[in-house]
Formats: C-alpha cells, sequence, structure tokens
C-alpha cells in the first residue's frame, strides 16, 4: 500500500520513546502556564526577560496583514523603521526582515551560494552543534560544508588550512540553545580574518539578554552576517539578517524565501520595534539583572543539592540525562509535581545526550526557584 511507511516510522518513534506530540496551552506567560486545565510553573519559556506578558498600548497601526512580497507591495514604513534601528543599533549598513529565524538562516546560505560555478570554490564552516535551520541552508545550498567540534576552535583551524575554497564563511551562534554555553566569538572573528574567511553568527538566543546595552553576543564583535531573532527575548515574532548592502542588495535578488513570501505583518514590526525600545530602557537593563540574579541563585542551588547541571552561565540551564525514555519520565514526574519543562531528545540532540532542558526567565521567583530544586531532586 502506498505510504505504508507512515505508519512504521511513527511505531518506530513510539517504541524509542522519540515521539514528538503538541500540547494545547490555554494560557502561559514567561513564570506560568496552563495546559489541558491545569497550571504549572514554566520552565520552558524563551521569553528570558518576560515581555510577552506586558501588551503595548503604543501602537499606531492596526494592518495585521502586509497582502504580498516585500519587493511588491509589502515592504511598508514600520517595516522600513524596525530595520533602520537595528542597523543603528548594531553598526550595520543594512538589513531584512523574516518572518521566522529558520527561514533567514537557511535562506541566506542558499542564497549566498546558488551559483554552482562560484560555489564550486566556497565552504561552509559550521560548528556542530548550531541549529538544524544552519544545517539545512547548507546541505541545500552548493558549496562545500565542513563541520567543526563543538566551540573547538583549533578543530577549526585545522579545517580553515585544509581548505582550497576561496569563499570561506564560519558559521556558530551566539549562545546554543541546546547546551547554553557560548561560543568563542572573539577568536572566531580573529581566525576568520586570519583565513580570510567571513564569520556569520545567528545571535537567536544572545539578542536582548546579553551585553551591556542587551544587544547581544556581537555587541562589541560584528560578524559579516548577524541573525537575530524576535521570538525568545524580544517577545514578538519574526528575525532580521543584518549585514553590508553590498550584501543585502545581492540576497534582495536571490533569497528565495525572502522574493517569494508574504513580509513581516506591520502590525508584528511595529510591536517588535517597541520591545527593542524597552529592551534598550532601564526597564530592559533591570530584568537583564533579575534573570542574571535567577541564573546565579539556580546554579548555586544546583551546586547545593548535587544536580549535574551542564556548565552553562545563560538563561539555558540543561541537565543530561541520557536515555531518552528516561528523560521522558522524568519531565513527566515533574509535571505531576506542577513543573512545566521540555524533555529534548534525539534528533534535536545527538543520541545518548537526552537531556532536561531547563529556561530560566526575569519573571521566575526565588519561590520558584526553590520549588523548580526540589522538584528535580525529587524526580531525579
Amino acid at each position: 500500500m502506498a505510504f505504508s511507511y507512515l505508519q512504521a516510522h511513527l511505531q518506530t518513534r513510539r517504541e524509542d520513546a522519540l515521539l514528538r506530540q503538541r500540547h494545547l496551552i490555554t494560557h502561559a506567560t514567561a513564570r506560568e502556564i496552563t495546559v489541558a486545565g491545569k497550571h504549572y510553573l514554566n520552565f520552558a519559556s524563551n521569553d528570558y526577560l518576560g515581555f510577552a506578558e506586558q501588551p503595548s498600548s503604543l501602537l499606531h497601526t492596526q494592518a495585521l496583514g502586509c497582502h504580498s512580497s516585500p519587493l511588491v507591495t509589502g515592504y511598508q514604513q514600520s517595516q522600513h523603521q524596525l530595520e533602520r534601528y537595528l542597523c543603528e543599533q548594531l553598526g550595520y549598513q543594512s538589513a531584512l526582515l523574516f518572518n521566522s529565524g529558520f527561514s533567514a538562516n537557511s535562506s541566506v546560505l542558499k542564497a549566498l551560494f546558488q551559483d554552482k560555478a562560484t560555489a564550486q570554490n566556497s565552504a561552509i564552516f559550521q560548528d556542530k552543534l548550531n541549529h538544524a535551520s544552519l544545517i539545512d541552508g547548507a546541505l541545500h545550498s552548493q558549496a562545500a560544508m565542513v563541520r567543526f567540534n563543538h566551540n573547538d576552535t583549533r578543530h577549526l583551524t585545522s579545517r580553515l588550512e585544509k581548505s582550497t575554497a576561496k569563499n570561506k564563511l564560519i558559521i556558530s551562534e551566539g549562545v546554543f540553545s541546546m547546551d547554553g554555553d557560548h561560543a568563542p566569538i572573539a577568536t572566531l572573528r580573529d581566525i576568520a580574518n586570519s583565513y580570510n574567511a567571513w564569520l556569520m553568527i545567528d545571535d537567536a538566543h544572545g539578542f536582548g539578554v546579553l551585553g551591556e546595552n542587551g544587544l547581544g553576543s556581537c555587541e562589541q564583535i560584528k560578524p559579516e552576517l548577524l541573525v537575530i531573532t524576535f521570538g525568545k527575548a524580544v517577545a514578538s515574532s519574526g528575525a532580521c539578517v543584518l549585514a553590508s548592502k553590498e550584501v543585502i542588495d545581492y540576497l534582495l535578488q536571490f533569497n528565495r524565501d525572502y522574493i517569494y513570501s508574504t513580509g513581516m505583518s506591520p502590525l508584528v514590526a511595529e510591536l517588535t520595534l517597541t520591545r527593542l525600545q524597552q529592551i534598550r530602557s532601564e526597564t530592559g537593563s533591570q530584568k537583564r539583572q533579575q534573570l542574571a540574579d535567577n541564573i546565579s541563585y539556580f546554579k548555586l542551588l544546583a551546586t547545593q543539592h548535587s544536580l549535574a547541571v551542564m556548565p552553562s552561565t545563560s538563561a539555558i540551564q540543561p541537565i543530561v540525562l541520557g536515555c531518552a525514555e528516561h528523560t521522558l519520565a522524568v519531565a513527566n514526574t515533574l509535571k505531576e509535581a506542577g513543573i512545566w519543562l521540555t524533555a529534548i531528545r534525539p534528533p534535536t540532540v545527538p543520541f545518548n545526550t537526552s537531556r532536561l532542558r531547563i529556561t530560566l526567565t526575569a519573571a521566575h521567583t526565588k519561590a520558584d526557584i526553590e520549588c523548580l530544586i526540589a522538584a528535580l531532586v525529587n524526580a531525579l
């Protein structure tokens, strides 16, 4: 029978404790979540600063839809203002807005290396723990893809030394979404300069949280290509690619995701700009400090209770358990205790590295963190 493999593959996922399912959320903030009528403390949100629950009364537009591609009639004032603000704050000449971070990452790589003749002399050097969108983009480009061990700059250097490619692009994340650790961006910048390579950073989990002004992992060091997303600390949606005018002009010609997609909602663009201004304000600074305090308090209690948390200083605090079935069972035990967090299993992470992915936010209280620790100690 046609497509009989669907049922077989689903059954294999069930047997391996890897089956993914959606949960209908009826209410959610950075601190709390309601699922199927039950209330939980939420330790799975990427709303790191707790902005999502704060409505904005400053919006001027009521235009939800953009109606067409930005190259037709879909490039409007609110989108232009958002792009210009980001360029001014982050020190770039030009920018493009996308409706998702996945689209931004993957489409940029496909577009940069869309020409077969040029791509034959091109190579993309990726950290092995880079996001799926970056891996997919490279695989669907015409360039060669070279992987280097996670945050291993010596291994990257050896890969670059062996490469004969003329056009070399090094890609890493500012903060890695599953391990919570930081890329050595200053060293990557130096390496890129030494090997006449470009540097691209996906700062989805650093932007809004890191840096003196909340501008992220690249506040002081500028890669040739910077991708930021608005669905985490900014508590909005969509993404932006920042680069030189030449690069953005090139993407306008060859980035199929951008050319053939309806533009970002004007309402979302204006809301995002408002959120960015809040992040740059005293309120944003206070929220970043509260988040930093919560991370420190969690790590202190975790150490006191001998919880094997990975060495992360970001809001992402994983506990690797290894076995997918065991990890899922622990996550369910935590739900019974009123704690909602995610069991991350393959293929999102490598086999035998299934983990509890704990995310902390500025909205959590000390009592919330103490409750989480007590539940973890009991469940583990």
